[in-house]
């Protein structure tokens, strides 16, 4: 490709680029409540049994107070199980289809891979900041986000750590208080019930520990993909 002259140059207006920007999905699962409420009672049911559907090999050292499920989840035929997988799957399909540039043919041709489990955290409980490898995308969808403290407004909190890891290292007034998408250290999320979340399995993250006297539930999965007949 040809260099641009000088005169090009400084024709080109100026422009403020969000470069290597981390893309962020949200969504919503229409009804929420009513099928929130019947995954809670499954859930919990199923947490009551205990070894029959905890991870048995779980990569990340379990924190008293965190319950996690094996990596099937999605595969329950329970209706209120289904209908969340929709939801995801949709969601999902939409967002890569969006940042891809995908045609509606080749999203015919996608094929997903997925491990989905659920946790379910009480007082106390937390996850340690870690990555999915092996994984393109990922997911927490929020079941019931449990009774946050007054005075604990970070119980149970979806940190996310901002990856462009020295951006913070000089900081004066020409950088201090830059704005989103520009903005350094970490990105919260709150959960409201039915609330999707949707992010690149390799970012950092974490749940800060939950501080409520019922129970945080979850569901989360990790997904990679393949084309048919590729």
């Amino acid at each position: 490709m040809p260099r641009p002259s000088r005169s090009e140059l400084q024709a080109m207006p100026y422009q403020l680029n969000p470069l290597f920007a981390v893309p962020f999905a949200q969504d919503t699962l229409p009804d929420a409540e009513a099928v929130n409420a019947q995954l809670k009672t499954l859930l919990l049911a199923r947490e009551g049994e205990g070894a029959r559907y905890a991870n048995p090999n779980p990569s990340l050292k379990q924190q008293t107070g965190v319950f996690e499920s094996d990596f099937n989840l999605f595969a329950w035929p329970e209706a209120c199980v289904q209908q969340l997988r929709q939801f995801c799957w949709t969601t999902l399909g939409r967002t890569i289809a969006e940042l891809n540039g995908y045609s509606a043919q080749e999203m015919q041709r996608l094929q997903i891979f997925s491990h989905t489990w659920f946790h379910v955290t009480r007082n106390g409980g937390f996850t340690i900041l870690h990555t999915h490898p092996m994984a393109s995308w990922s997911g927490v969808y929020c079941v019931d986000p449990g009774q946050t403290p007054d005075d604990r407004p970070e119980s149970g909190v979806l940190r996310f750590h901002n990856p462009h890891h020295y951006s913070n290292l000089f900081l004066d007034p020409g950088n201090a208080r830059l704005r989103e998408p520009y903005h350094h250290g970490t990105w919260n999320v709150r959960f409201q019930p039915g609330q999707l979340v949707l992010f690149p399995s390799w970012l950092q993250h974490e749940v800060m520990p939950f501080y409520g006297n019922d129970e945080r539930i979850t569901v989360a999965f990790n997904c990679w993909f393949g084309m048919k007949d590729a």
